[in-house]
């Protein structure tokens, strides 16, 4: 997948899939299809796919499928803050890799875009910078100066240089009125893991290196990996979680299955730990982890964090946590993935 920030660089023409997708969950997964290649079998959001060349657009398609987003985030530009993030830009690129997206490009989110016409956008944006062919957009979609550009403003402008521009219907949602990344941030803070990973269409994940802790977990028989995350990126409920673990292989130099674990999210009170840590333990490795990059996906949440009265009890607990991932992960083994 090509990524560029730049107007010099940009591969055209393009058909376009503009939005923020953070999380990149089902609802945005509509929007993007539009505008990847037809003959291309559906991309499993937990396999690789794509295969398009750098050189020459995807077939079936007037220009590279190219989903089009803004970096910062358009909420940390107006408010000045950092904004959690579901998926930062580290794991954005790599979902959308295997979905099969052929260009990245990232606007540069400032006061000059910001200051855009929905008109201005168009034949700025659109047309002079990434000669789009066909754009597609989510239902309620707002573009330029204020937000004032509506998904049928979109389409009325665009039409006028020949943009044919798609509006993806709201996707159905069991726990509200549509699928957003408000509502998956929700689950996950209550810990309802299941939700979160159905509205996602797969499983949580947290991309981080492995770097060195405290190594209490060693001291009670149970090493644990300590990952070092993006700043930025959203933590669930804190908690214990049944995770599965991949990206072992850089290392080793061939192919590794995921590795099951049980990882646990908190300030680790029985120890008076002051600062949110993420440790993982996988149960069937023993092999250095150090500088490894991982990525955990999270597929059961197993209890909430809690401080016990010793360090025995602490071991006693982390034991019956292994146990219980074990089993968990195990018994998933053999249900059907989230489509």
């Amino acid at each position: 997948m090509w990524i560029t920030s730049s107007k010099d660089t940009v591969l055209t023409p393009t058909a376009v899939a503009l939005g923020n997708f953070d999380g990149f969950h089902r609802g945005h997964q509509q929007v993007v299809r539009p505008i990847l290649n037809p003959n291309q079998v559906a991309v499993d959001s937990q396999k690789v796919g794509g295969g398009y060349s750098e050189t020459t657009p995807p077939f079936g398609i007037s220009g590279y499928g190219t989903v089009v987003t803004f970096n910062p985030h358009p909420q940390e530009f107006f408010t000045g803050q950092t904004k959690k993030l579901l998926t930062p830009l580290p794991e954005k690129i790599e979902i959308l890799r295997r979905f099969g997206v052929q260009q990245l490009v990232l606007l540069p989110f400032d006061k000059d875009l910001a200051s855009l016409t929905p008109t201005q956008f168009v034949e700025q944006i659109l047309v002079e910078y990434l000669q789009a062919t066909r754009v597609s957009v989510g239902f309620d979609f707002r573009f330029g100066r204020h937000r004032m550009g509506s998904t049928e403003d979109l389409k009325a402008i665009a039409s006028q240089y020949g943009i044919d521009v798609e509006i993806v219907s709201r996707f159905p949602c069991p726990y509200g009125d549509r699928i957003s990344s408000s509502i998956i941030r929700e689950s996950l803070t209550e810990g309802h893991l299941n939700r979160a990973n159905q509205l996602l269409g797969r499983a949580y994940t947290l991309l981080g290196e492995v770097v060195q802790g405290q190594q209490l977990g060693r001291t009670l028989g149970f090493p644990t990996a300590n990952l070092q995350l993006p700043p930025e990126k959203f933590l669930p409920r804190y908690g214990v979680y049944a995770v599965l673990v991949t990206g072992l292989a850089a290392r080793y130099g061939k192919t590794i299955a995921p590795q099951l674990g049980v990882m646990n999210i908190g300030c680790r009170p029985t120890v008076a730990g002051d600062n949110p840590t993420v440790e993982v333990h996988l149960l069937d490795w023993d092999g250095d982890l150090y500088g490894q990059s991982l990525t955990v996906s999270l597929e059961g949440f197993l209890r909430p964090e809690q401080k016990f009265a010793s360090l025995e009890q602490l071991k006693a607990q982390i034991q019956r946590d292994c146990t219980h991932a074990r089993t968990y992960l195990q018994a998933r083994k053999n249900l059907p993935l989230l489509d």
